[in-house]
């Protein structure tokens, strides 16, 4: 089971996210937020207040989380442009 070991808020709804084995990634999260409990993510504010938990894994102070194993296999990294 993979890791979650550091969060960076890079942009709206986007976090750089590094695993324990090396892996880095950045990640949009603006598809999985929809209406109940994840809509409060379009907050930005609310949205930086995501922390690691004991497992590894991402969370809100709601209870939306996230399984390290999923993100580090199957969510795709994006490429943010930067100028």
């Amino acid at each position: 089971m993979w890791k979650v070991i550091s969060i960076i808020h890079m942009a709206n709804q986007v976090l750089s996210i590094k695993f324990d084995d090396g892996t880095k990634k950045e990640i949009d999260f603006a598809p999985f937020i929809g209406n109940g409990i994840s809509a409060a993510l379009r907050d930005e504010e609310f949205f930086r207040q995501v922390q690691i938990d004991c497992g590894g894994g991402i969370y809100w102070p709601n209870g939306f989380d996230f399984c390290p194993n999923y993100l580090h296999d199957e969510v795709p990294a994006v490429s943010l442009s930067r100028t």
